[in-house]
């Protein structure tokens, strides 16, 4: 059941404060059943991945439509009671006056806070020209202040998720779109510590986003003493959960070996948990 405007205003004022201090992790259900999960292991929000959804789906990453998306946005809305900050790729739209109608549908799901990112899915030019940017940011911002919710807005600046690895532009970007109305800035794909403390400093006081979607030698902890608000794992679960779906499925295909079942969850835990 959809929760009631009273339950999803209540949620939103729960995410803000989320990012008024300290440092929490965000993990990224694909699907209602995995939100439950992780709302069961006690986290304190949710985002939705449009890769691992678009997987779930049989799809790219981006190869989802934005009414599959809003489907997706308002299961997982409904699934749990926390919180649901939803990626929300590049708007949807060719311009700014399409991301902020689309913006305004992303509002009406539910979700407590969306991001809006720079990327053109284009290999010659894969990052939108910063003013072109600047605008889509401007347009999500007035769509959400328009409707007179508390959604979050998130600005994202792809360079190291599209090639684009340079840290002062993608510096340049995050400052620019925190002018245009972001409340958390996100830039996928830093990894060092250098990088992590230099977008912090960069965009302070306002809160930034790092993603961890490998395993590596950073820790919650060592994020939050470099100043990090929120930790996302993106797609980081999804390909977990197919790791291992793959890895026992080419035992028994290529083996007819069992043994990939080793560390699979017993039926009556799931059924347990699912059934409560």
């Amino acid at each position: 059941m959809h929760p009631d405007s009273n339950q999803i205003r209540a949620r939103r004022a729960t995410f803000r404060q989320l990012h008024a201090a300290g440092c929490f992790a965000i993990p990224n259900p694909w699907d209602a059943a995995s939100a439950r999960w992780l709302a069961g292991l006690g986290f304190q929000a949710l985002a939705s991945t449009s890769s691992g959804h678009a997987w779930s789906q049989g799809h790219a990453d981006g190869g989802m439509p934005l009414p599959a998306v809003l489907d997706y946005l308002r299961s997982l809305v409904a699934a749990t009671d926390l919180p649901v900050n939803a990626d929300f790729e590049h708007g949807f739209a060719d311009d700014a006056a399409g991301v902020a109608r689309n913006v305004a549908l992303a509002v009406d799901t539910g979700v407590a806070g969306l991001s809006i990112e720079d990327s053109t899915g284009r290999p010659d030019a894969p990052l939108l020209p910063l003013d072109e940017a600047v605008q889509r940011v401007r347009a999500a911002r007035a769509a959400i202040d328009a409707s007179g919710q508390d959604v979050l807005l998130v600005g994202r600046a792809e360079n190291f998720f599209v090639g684009r690895p340079d840290l002062d532009d993608a510096i340049g970007r995050l400052r620019a779109y925190a002018e245009a109305g972001a409340d958390c800035l996100y830039a996928p794909g830093i990894h060092t510590h250098e990088q992590i403390a230099a977008v912090v400093a960069a965009v302070a006081p306002k809160p930034v986003n790092v993603l961890v979607g490998s395993a590596g030698t950073l820790t919650m902890a060592d994020l939050a003493a470099l100043g990090v608000r929120r930790v996302s794992v993106g797609g980081g679960l999804a390909r977990a959960a197919w790791g291992g779906f793959d890895r026992a499925a080419r035992l028994l295909a290529n083996e007819g070996r069992f043994d990939g079942f080793a560390d699979a969850l017993p039926g009556q835990r799931l059924n347990q948990f699912f059934g409560a």
